[in-house]
């Protein structure tokens, strides 16, 4: 409770004094008014949405703690010891296509999930279902929540959308050692981002794609709220996947997914930059330090924020196969890929993107 501060004693000292000086009081403001709690009367749909996306949020350290309580019953041991030999040596799952649930994948559970932004899907082609994708997204944002709700899940649309085309969100194979997530993923259709899997997935042929955040760990450094800074000048590998496979590209672009985090600055010469890009040159990935809310509060915490995410999938850009591409054939790819993605920008910023600080930019 706040407490009040006595303004000076009239120098009178007369009663009336003193009440005068009491209309004057002022509260200390409390250190809990920095928060801005959830009210109580939140509608049930809304909670439902929170505890969604806080779901998934701890399904990491959720399914490890899961799986370490397992281990702490005896009798269960021998089942567990076949689990994990068949991670390590037997399930390639990972790296040919996943397996897919279309049950899994349309869930009531996806949909609380998207709407909880809300995240949404804007077709502006029709795709054929008669060869194979490479989707190109962007950005990256800090953990790619737009990404898993378009391209992971049925809560956007997908199917309905682009009937025939089966989507493989690709990420880093350490994800494919941790158990119980590892499946979870696998029925998402969630796949490794390995050239190896790739090209198993796209030369299944038709209809087969596979989806790539481009900008990486590296680009989820700069992503800020009303910035777009992409990381792609340099990232020429998903373009050379797509000729050597025959497969044709398409950009997507997500307004509002660099906005659902804010991030600490982290500009070049600082300490909190030096430190993530050496966890990133050891462990793969970087370490963005950020915060957005909480499940009882809307300031402060792990969650992101309830901002709209708008997944445009772009005009796809026909690629003629070739087995071992030219330099330039690549270059030339890129600029016709870079080209649409500032068109899809240009085209929508000023109905998506209305609280942009900067405009789209093409770095490293």
């Amino acid at each position: 409770m706040s407490r009040p501060v006595l303004a000076p004693r009239s120098p009178s000292g007369s009663i009336r004094g003193r009440l005068s000086s009491l209309a004057t009081l002022k509260p200390v403001k409390n250190s809990l008014d920095a928060f801005h709690f959830a009210p109580s009367t939140v509608p049930f749909q809304r909670r439902k949405e929170t505890m969604a996306v806080a779901g998934w949020a701890i399904l990491i350290w959720g399914s490890q703690t899961l799986f370490i309580t397992l281990c702490c019953f005896p009798a269960l041991w021998p089942a567990i010891a076949v689990y994990l030999f068949w991670i390590h040596f037997l399930d390639k799952a990972p790296w040919r296509g996943a397996r897919p649930s279309p049950w899994f994948r349309s869930c009531a559970w996806w949909q609380d999930y998207a709407k909880y932004y809300p995240a949404s899907l804007k077709k502006e082609a029709d795709l054929p279902a008669d060869r194979p994708y490479v989707f190109g997204y962007h950005p990256h944002g800090i953990i790619g929540m737009g990404a898993f709700a378009t391209f992971a899940t049925e809560a956007t649309g997908w199917s309905k959308e682009f009937p025939g085309i089966t989507p493989h969100l690709l990420t880093l194979d350490s994800n494919f050692k941790l158990p119980i997530y590892r499946d979870i993923a696998l029925n998402l259709g969630v796949a490794s981002v390995s050239k190896r899997s790739c090209t198993n997935i796209l030369k299944k042929g038709a209809g087969q794609s596979v989806t790539i955040v481009v900008g990486g760990a590296a680009e989820s450094l700069s992503a800020r709220p009303g910035t777009a800074d992409l990381t792609v000048k340099k990232r020429l590998g998903f373009i050379k996947l797509a000729i050597t496979n025959g497969a044709d590209l398409v950009p997507v672009f997500s307004f509002g997914e660099n906005d659902i985090f804010d991030q600490m600055p982290n500009e070049k010469g600082t300490a909190v930059y030096y430190f993530q890009k050496r966890f990133q040159a050891i462990f793969g990935f970087t370490l963005p330090l950020f915060h957005g809310r909480a499940m009882l509060n809307y300031n402060l915490g792990l969650m992101p924020y309830r901002r709209p995410m708008i997944a445009v999938v772009g005009r796809p850009i026909p690629v003629t196969k070739s087995a071992n591409p030219t330099v330039e054939e690549i270059q030339k790819i890129q600029d016709l890929y870079l080209t649409e993605l500032k068109r899809i920008w240009d085209t929508y910023k000023d109905d998506f993107a209305k609280k942009r600080v900067k405009e789209m930019e093409f770095i490293e």
